[in-house]
């Protein structure tokens, strides 16, 4: 799928009739040849969580959205003792949330050549096109998802599905600071939502 276009200066705005504004074009994330990957890790106990399952979901948001070749996102499922912990140190803000996002701002300079390490004395400095495009990661709170779920998104199953669906779009650029960017994010992910999760 194509990024979206820039809506023409008479396009409608969040609220009226019309339809919803799509935000101006992002350069495609293209990584080296090879396929888009999403690592998934459940650290938790405290909530059931089906990893193949949501990493299948971010892996076709990702592809969906335009990231194509060597790409990777990590997808984690954490307890809230953890999430409080990388909500208070990185986004100053106290106690559980349900998702954070951490994308990777220079994906250029990213990479491994194996494992972030040193070349070594008999391997030339990779090319940066030949290192993989990381994204970044997505940290889900399963025990947050389960409790708001019934005033949310209504069932467990589908508040993790748009914790995930959100965090992904988080990492691509997406962001709801101001009103007409949440209405364009939510848009997309209803979208999403009902094309690889309502629909299975």
């Amino acid at each position: 799928m194509s990024p979206p276009d820039t809506p023409p200066p008479s396009a409608s705005h969040p609220g009226d009739s019309a339809a919803v504004p799509r935000p101006a074009p992002k350069p495609l994330r293209h990584g080296p040849e090879g396929d888009v990957q999403v690592f998934g890790a459940d650290e938790q106990t405290t909530a059931p969580v089906d990893v193949d399952r949501w990493v299948t979901l971010a892996r076709d948001v990702l592809v969906a959205e335009g990231v194509r070749g060597e790409a990777e996102l990590s997808l984690l499922f954490v307890d809230e003792g953890a999430i409080t912990d990388l909500n208070e140190r990185f986004m100053d803000a106290a106690g559980p949330t349900d998702v954070l996002a951490f994308p990777i701002d220079d994906p250029a300079v990213a990479g491994r050549w194996p494992d972030s390490g040193s070349t070594g004395p008999d391997r030339d400095e990779p090319e940066p096109g030949d290192l993989p495009l990381l994204l970044g990661d997505v940290v889900v709170c399963p025990a947050v998802a389960q409790r708001q779920a019934p005033t949310h998104a209504g069932s467990y199953d589908d508040e993790m599905a748009l914790l995930v669906v959100h965090g992904v779009l988080h990492v691509l650029g997406h962001d709801h600071a101001e009103p007409d960017e949440t209405a364009v994010m939510q848009e997309r992910e209803r979208a999403l939502l009902e094309r690889f999760h309502h629909r299975r």
